[in-house]
């Protein structure tokens, strides 16, 4: 083909799409007012999957989900994952999770979503300055428990292939949705689904698309990594029961004495974890690495006044991300056993239980960790020679993920942040654990993105959760610009 001829073909290929993106765009400003109401109805659903009282609303919730995808010609299901076992033996049905799909072109590429509707619980007297469950709009951020996390997010990406379809434009991708219920407290059901699943749902996916997560600063961000997390219980016991401790005070060898002192040796005051094997087996901080933290925009000083600290464990923006992210922390969550009401009580528990996290990052192994803290700590314990009885248990044991940057996938994402925001993104990791993204990993080996749009000033899990009206418009102007250029992508690249 004659090169001037190609040229202008490309023009009118670029003008076309370049002006679908502004119909599109258009049609999300005028469509915003809906979307935020959309968002109301759905906070005001009282989504809590850790109340059971509450299973009822949850349900509503999923049932809800579902309507608004079948609403817009989906395939959906809602999908039967079990029951949940309660402390008490009592079985409760777990909600349903919803699968949604749009489009199954075999020659265009296809993205599955995932997101969850469920919620942290909230209560006005908690000390939250409106009512959570009532959407409200102040300054234009707009304030309700699961805003942030995760509806809008959620009702985003369903905007986004509403708005295509409104303008009778074809998705430029497949899309599929699996939305569930359960995340704030585990994804129980969740893993045996994806896995039964594997082979159907999941079969024709290329790629797994999750906005579960939040920007570190004003700038747009894509996450790469998340740390996992191995969480233990550690019980000293001694005497049958409580003692007085004016009583048996200075005759017994106290339980919760042994216990502050095998703790004291997990961690040093400068935040060196001091069990053998742990720092070692952490992938070292390359060149290039470093540089990506270099560049990232983070103000040390607002972070200090965000969490109300006067001083930080690093003094250097690099050290300082390095050890929110890729590098394994030890934290101690409290001790179940020790008497922690209000006023005093002279008492000697006779059986504490500490609860503690070691963060796990690239290379380290949950079940080398396991052992390493098991051994470390029944032979710090044994040095005391004391004759209560010590017992470790890791309860949780999740796994770290983390993506490469130089994927098509991060490459797509990159392009639509710089198309909507007109800015490059950050690229950064989380220091949490969300373990559903090892799960779609290692289960169905579909290339995952982590891509967010809640702002780092949202309040998640705590008092005042909001998303900003701007984060939530943009962000579904975000989405819409990924699918694009996620279709682009050479069929060669998984």
């Amino acid at each position: 083909m004659n090169p001037q001829v190609l040229l202008s073909v490309l023009l009118v290929i670029s003008t076309v799409h370049s002006f679908q993106y502004k119909e599109l765009v258009q049609h999300v400003d005028n469509h915003q007012e809906e979307y935020v109401e959309a968002l109301r109805e759905w906070v005001a659903i009282e989504s809590d999957s850790s109340n059971v009282l509450k299973r009822p609303d949850l349900h509503r919730m999923m049932e809800t989900t579902a309507q608004k995808l079948r609403l817009m010609g989906g395939t959906v299901e809602l999908v039967d994952i079990g029951e949940q076992e309660l402390p008490n033996g009592q079985t409760l049905a777990l909600p349903k999770v919803v699968t949604a799909t749009f489009g199954t072109d075999p020659n265009k590429h296809t993205v599955c979503v995932y997101g969850h509707v469920d919620v942290q619980p909230a209560k006005l007297e908690d000390g939250w300055a409106t009512d959570p469950y009532n959407l409200t709009d102040i300054n234009g951020n707009l304030y309700g428990r699961g805003a942030s996390d995760n509806k809008a997010p959620v009702l985003a990406w369903i905007h986004a292939v509403e708005a295509y379809q409104a303008l009778s434009m074809e998705l430029p991708v497949n899309v599929k949705f699996v939305i569930e219920g359960m995340e704030e407290t585990g994804s129980n059901g969740l893993d045996a689904m994806i896995l039964a699943q594997r082979d159907t749902f999941f079969s024709d996916v290329d790629y797994i698309i999750i906005s579960d997560c939040g920007w570190l600063s004003r700038r747009p961000a894509l996450t790469y990594g998340t740390r996992g997390n191995c969480y233990f219980f550690a019980e000293v016991e001694g005497p049958k029961q409580d003692l007085h401790s004016g009583v048996y005070g200075g005759t017994v060898i106290e339980p919760m004495t042994d216990l502050i002192g095998i703790l004291d040796t997990l961690i040093s005051p400068s935040g060196k974890i001091l069990i053998p094997g742990i720092r070692e087996a952490v992938a070292p901080l390359s060149d290039e690495e470093w540089k990506m933290y270099q560049d990232i925009q983070f103000d040390m000083d607002s972070y200090k006044n965000k969490i109300g600290v006067t001083q930080l464990m690093y003094s250097n923006k690099v050290d300082l991300l390095a050890h929110m992210w890729r590098y394994p922390t030890v934290s101690v969550h409290g001790i179940e056993g020790a008497f922690s009401d209000s006023g005093s009580k002279t008492v000697i528990p006779a059986k504490v239980t500490a609860k503690f996290s070691i963060r796990q990052v690239p290379n380290m192994d949950p079940a080398m960790v396991k052992k390493q803290v098991t051994d470390y700590l029944h032979s710090v314990f044994a040095k005391r020679k004391s004759p209560n009885k010590l017992k470790v248990t890791m309860v949780i044991g999740a796994k770290p993920w983390l993506a490469d940057t130089q994927h098509p996938l991060y490459e797509a994402g990159k392009a639509a942040v710089k198309r909507v925001f007109d800015m490059d993104p950050d690229l950064i990791r989380e220091g949490g654990t969300i373990p559903i993204a090892r799960t779609f990993q290692d289960v169905t080996g579909k290339s995952i993105i982590m891509m967010p749009i809640g702002g780092f000033d949202d309040g998640l899990h705590s008092q005042n959760e909001k998303m900003s009206r701007y984060n939530y418009i943009e962000g579904t102007k975000l989405f819409i610009a990924y699918l694009n250029e996620v279709s682009q992508i050479k069929k060669t690249s998984v």
